[in-house]
């Protein structure tokens, strides 16, 4: 083999756009037409000293001695290709790549092909690390725009990323095919999948077939198949219109909490009373959509209801790993393989000179590729072993793996061989650290889903010093604001807490920690804000397992006031059911709590019953609370329990009942000052009288109480007043009122992110345009809002509904079926920020 260049190394990698088409169109000519592209790249690379590495296909893999010949290579290219029909994108990536006998390994080298993937026909795209190596050294005729930082399909954090211009090159190409782009939340990986090109393509090849709707990857735990199932997920991101979504299932542990959890990631609220299966059965039914469900081996008994809502969605496909198949129709297994030698030989380097950048295999490549035979290639197991590389030569670390890792052996017989070598492996790199890094890595297994340092501090008696020991030796990993450990990993630990005999001491920690984090005493402005309520839904694993802790401590006590101290985020972010089923055991558990904390826990309880239309639970609830605060001669606790038992009767369309609980409940708290309190009673006041057509009375309660969640600078409450006042305005005949009541709140909707409120406001913008002879623009507000309203599967207040269904017909009769569909497509076609702008544009 020709020898390569060394040391700093640029890339140029390259591919032909719309292949497939292109076979298609040109028949038996493609041959040709390739093999004449082939030719005229490899004379422009050739003249400027480039060095084929590698061609498979249409793509080629070039290397040079200098980043400014790979610049000139590439443009020359382009230039020669411009006036024929085949369009190459290229990307260029300059670094310190690992020569093996093949050419080139390492993360450089996924990257530099990570980056040509991202463009287009006739662009080439240039790295950071390219840049900088030639910025002062760039031939007078090229330039280098900068696109800005980009996620690109290896799944790393955001790339700085330039385009080439030059005479002669195309300037304009539509937005770069990166993670930024595509609806997709697949988390980013601190390094670039390393090998796997060929389980890679099997598994993308095996999601495409028309027959597989459900792929499962299995293997033992540490095998990788987390992240080759991330790479798959992100190699077909433009397959799926409706998007590529990663589900951490690792930390749940009832299987009855998969669907709720798949909702989650997905945004899917509960609503209208529907059950989550319902509810996420209608937001995928016409969605194409690839999810990725990861680490199901402990779930195996919710697998009938994945492959039911996975075959109920024909748009819909999923990708699962576990240790396990799930043994469902319709799902293909897909076991994963260790690594290939040469691929176990460049993980064990990369992860080695990622923490000692002198690092070279040298003369140490055989002893590697012993280290990596022993560890049966297994991912997880050469990642730990690399991580000692900082203080232990490879030699040095091939002898005491001999001596702490004995292959194939320990463990149970049923276990396989590899997950009892990545066991030992484990214990081994536990058996390196220190007593006390020893007692912290076993305590940090006491939390789910991982933990921020502070969270470590108090439960654990860490410092930074310690976790970030920990981090380097890869037994921890860290994010951008918390840590987690791989669950193989925190499975060990949990072994080594319970042998060190700190378990209970440790649990009861991690539920006083928890409880006073929930507890934290906040005004209601300051629990309703986005950022707190994302605080506590990052830590949502973490209080389901203090819940689970508190149960098997056998302290009912501690478990009810974590669920009464839980109740208000459970119910903001639409975990009705979670919440309202864990108070009903809380309370079941503990009737004999102090009535403050049994009152609070009922009435939270009910409201999230109202909700979900179980209203005879609401109802007993509600009177159970108004019993406890009239035993203890509580008069206010009991005026907000009558406000509660007014919002049910009104729900059962009582409304004589209603009004007199709800005036009784405003007449308490306006003799004890709550400002607050009296908000909400105007507000439900307003409502009452709009459900039954008195328009004028709701617009005065509800101003009232829009003035009183000014006053106290409740974001909520005064985006929902001005919302409901926008239709009290417009059923009172008053549209340009209700226009600017409207603008207020969806822009403070919009703002929030309250994607509930914000479908409001669009059916009264429609009720508006419709006011104002703004047909068309009314057709588009219908149709957005409709399809913001199966989205969220809300189901419309009375007056709401009242209004969209009159704004329908008005439309209907001016426009006929035709035009009013077409304006509804057009509608829902807009994202929900367009159809912010056009509300708020209509405000003009």
């Amino acid at each position: 083999m020709r020898e390569l260049p060394t040391g700093t190394v640029t890339f140029l990698f390259t591919d032909i756009e719309g292949s497939t088409r292109l076979l298609s169109e040109l028949g038996d000519a493609y041959a040709d037409a390739l093999a004449e592209h082939r030719q005229t790249l490899r004379d422009a690379f050739i003249a400027h000293g480039g060095m084929e590495v590698d061609t498979q296909g249409d793509a080629f893999f070039i290397a040079f001695a200098r980043a400014r010949d790979a610049v000139a290579a590439a443009a020359g290219g382009q230039r020669a290709l411009a006036s024929g029909q085949i369009r190459v994108r290229m990307g260029i990536h300059t670094g310190e790549p690992l020569r093996t006998d093949e050419g080139y390994a390492g993360m450089d080298v996924h990257r530099g092909a990570r980056i040509a993937a991202a463009g287009h026909g006739g662009q080439v795209l240039v790295s950071q690390a390219a840049r900088e190596l030639i910025q002062d050294d760039l031939p007078q005729e090229f330039a280098l725009h900068d696109l800005g930082d980009h996620r690109l399909k290896d799944l790393s954090r955001p790339q700085r990323i330039f385009q080439l211009v030059a005479d002669g090159l195309e300037r304009e190409f539509p937005p770069l095919a990166t993670l930024e782009n595509r609806p997709t939340n697949l988390p980013p990986q601190p390094t670039p999948l390393i090998g796997r090109e060929r389980e890679l393509a099997e598994v993308v090849e095996l999601v495409r077939r028309p027959e597989v709707r459900l792929l499962t990857l299995t293997g033992p735990g540490g095998a990788g198949k987390t992240r080759l199932a991330l790479q798959a997920a992100a190699d077909l991101l433009d397959d799926f219109g409706g998007g590529v979504f990663f589900v951490g299932l690792a930390v749940i542990a009832e299987p009855s909490l998969v669907v709720p959890t798949i909702a989650d990631a997905l945004g899917v609220k509960e609503a209208g009373g529907l059950a989550p299966e319902e509810s996420l059965e209608r937001f995928l039914r016409d969605r194409e959509l690839l999810l990725v469900l990861d680490n199901l081996e402990h779930l195996l008994d919710a697998a009938p209801q994945i492959s039911e809502l996975v075959l109920k969605a024909p748009s819909l496909k999923a990708i699962l790993s576990s240790r396990a198949p799930l043994r469902v129709s319709g799902e293909r297994e897909y076991p994963v393989p260790e690594l290939a030698d040469h691929d176990a030989v460049a993980l064990f380097s990369e992860r080695a000179q990622a923490i000692k950048p002198d690092f070279h295999l040298n003369g140490d490549a055989p002893a590697v590729a012993e280290i990596c035979r022993r560890l049966d290639g297994l991912p997880l197991a050469i990642e730990l072993a690399a991580a000692r590389a900082k203080v232990l030569s490879p030699a040095a670390l091939l002898e005491r793996l001999d001596q702490r890792l004995p292959v194939l052996t320990g463990g149970g017989r049923d276990r396989p061989d590899r997950q009892r070598t990545l066991r030992d492996t484990i214990a081994w790199s536990y058996e390196l650290l220190d007593e006390t890094e020893q007692r912290l890595f076993s305590r940090l297994a006491v939390f789910v889903g991982g933990f921020t340092l502070d969270a470590a501090e108090q439960v654990c008696d860490a410092d930074l010093d310690m976790v970030t020991s920990l981090v380097e030796k890869s037994l921890v990993r860290q994010g951008e604001d918390r840590f987690r450990m791989l669950e193989t990993i925190r499975e060990f630990a949990l072994e080594r807490l319970e042998d060190i005999q700190e378990f209970e001491d440790v649990r009861r920690r991690h539920i006083d920690f928890f409880l006073a984090f929930a507890e934290h005493e906040q005004s209601e402005a300051e629990r309703q804000t986005p950022v707190w309520l994302e605080r506590l839904g990052t830590e949502h694993d973490n209080f389901r397992a203090a819940l689970q802790f508190a149960r098997e401590l056998d302290d009912p006590r501690l478990e009810l006031r974590l669920a009464a101290a839980l109740a208000e985020f459970w119910e903001y972010r639409s975990h009705l059911r979670e919440g309202l089923e864990r108070i009903r055991e809380a309370l079941d558990r503990d009737p004999g709590a102090p009535p403050g904390i049994r009152a609070r826990a009922l009435h939270r309880g009910a409201l999230m019953a109202v909700k979900q239309g179980e209203l005879e639970t609401a109802s007993l609830m509600a009177e159970s609370e108004r019993q406890l605060h009239a035993a203890a001669g509580e008069e206010r606790g009991v005026g907000e329990a009558m406000h509660l038992l007014g919002i049910i009767a009104s729900a059962k369309g009582r409304f004589d009942e209603a009004r007199d609980l709800l005036e009784q409940s405003r007449s308490i708290r306006e003799r004890f000052g709550d400002l607050q309190g009296l908000q909400g009673s105007f507000h439900n006041l307003g409502l009452l009288a709009m459900d039954q057509g008195d328009y004028g009375r709701a617009r005065a309660e509800l101003q009232s109480a829009l003035e009183h969640a000014e006053k106290h600078e409740l974001d909520w409450r005064v985006a929902n007043s001005q919302c409901d006042l926008g239709f009290a305005e417009l059923g009172d005949g008053r549209p340009d009122h209700a226009r600017v009541r409207f603008g207020e709140a969806i822009a403070g909707a919009a703002r929030m992110g309250w994607k509930e409120n914000v479908a409001y406001c669009l059916v009264g913008f429609g009720g508006v345009a419709v006011a104002a002879g703004e047909l068309d623009r009314a057709g588009r507000f219908l149709g957005q809002a409709e399809l913001l309203i199966e989205d969220l599967h809300l189901r419309l207040e009375p007056y709401a509904e009242v209004a969209r269904a009159q704004v329908e017909r008005d439309l209907r009769s001016h426009l006929g079926d035709d035009r009013l569909e077409a304006l509804r497509a057009e509608g829902s076609s807009l994202s929900i920020e367009a159809a912010v702008s056009e509300a708020l544009a209509a405000l003009d």
